[in-house]
């Protein structure tokens, strides 16, 4: 198999992998807005849905991270610019594509980036940062869009 090949097959992963952690977060942000609106029982009971809301805004913000980098992945394929290292813009290894589709790094700029004890990033997407002027932020303030 050449590299175009496993490059279409890559979005065909990335893509199924995309609509799966849509449906997902779909479906745990609804689960979260049916628990707060059910507060019923006992100090335990309160708790244990407390912990049971945190974990799921856990899972929810790892998943939303893995859907902004299968997004900017898709973006590369279709600009032309997949599996090239963002740091020394040489080919990424099919080997590192296939273990980990949205890559951007090259094994050796990842393991550069990791000692410097930060991430290299051309690509952040900073338009999803707001300025926000007022003393408390509430979940129902911030538009979260998932699609």
């Amino acid at each position: 198999m050449n590299r175009k090949e496993a490059i279409a097959d890559l979005r065909e992963i990335l893509t199924k992998r995309r609509e799966a952690i849509r449906m997902a977060l779909t479906g745990d942000t609804s689960l979260l807005h049916q628990l707060a609106s059910e507060m019923r029982g006992d100090v335990c009971d309160m708790a244990l849905d407390t912990v049971e809301d945190e974990l799921s805004s856990q899972l929810i913000e790892v998943e939303s991270r893995e859907l902004a980098m299968i997004e900017n992945a898709l973006k590369l394929m279709n600009t032309g610019e997949y599996g090239v290292c963002e740091a020394c813009e040489t080919p990424i290894p099919l080997a590192r594509l296939q273990a980990l589709p949205y890559a951007t790094l090259c094994i050796q700029c990842q393991r550069q980036s990791e000692m410097a004890g930060g991430g290299y990033s051309r690509s952040a997407d900073w338009s999803r940062v707001i300025d926000y002027a007022g003393d408390d932020v509430k979940a129902r303030d911030v538009d979260m869009n998932v699609t």
